[in-house]
């Protein structure tokens, strides 16, 4: 069952779901508007996805799928909500969107064993716990639950026992 949901389809309707959600709490909510706005969330979906994914060409499809829809929703809603944002987050979140290939297939490597995957690990914990700090300006209490979340899902969870001998 899980697999069959980890497909670009339905990660591009996950996708649109997240950015609509997104947009309505950064309307109705202060906190949950604040925390889904922050770049560590969107780390954390895509690794999850990523991990999860069978092999590194899905993970790459599925996460670009996620982050693809959720900007055309979220933007979207923005935008017939009569909403105010700059050009220059949707050139910066497209940026990143774009990137999420790459990003996801090396997401995806860190569950191996090995040196490598080791680096990998710690550099997504690393930019999660940075991207706080200098896109925001601090450290909050939910960025520790979301880069806890990460470290036992890189370094505790059993996700890839076998990872490379997937099929695309």
């Amino acid at each position: 069952m899980g697999r069959k949901l980890l497909n670009p389809l339905p990660m591009l309707i996950a996708g649109l779901g997240a950015g609509i959600l997104s947009r309505l709490l950064d309307i109705h909510t202060q906190n949950l508007g604040e925390i889904f706005s922050q770049l560590a969330v969107w780390i954390l979906l895509g690794t999850l996805i990523s991990i999860y994914s069978a092999v590194p060409k899905r993970a790459a499809a599925n996460v670009l799928c996620f982050c693809l829809g959720m900007l055309a929703a979220y933007y979207a809603v923005a935008a017939l909500t009569r909403g105010v944002y700059d050009r220059s987050f949707i050139i910066g979140w497209t940026v990143f969107a774009l990137c999420s290939p790459v990003l996801a297939s090396l997401a995806w490597m860190s569950k191996r064993k090995g040196l490598l995957p080791g680096i990998l690990r710690v550099g997504i914990v690393t930019v999660s716990a940075l991207s706080s700090v200098l896109l925001f300006g601090r450290f909050r209490i939910y960025d520790l639950l979301i880069d806890g979340c990460l470290i036992y899902f890189l370094f505790f969870a059993d996700v890839h026992r076998d990872a490379g001998r997937g099929r695309s």
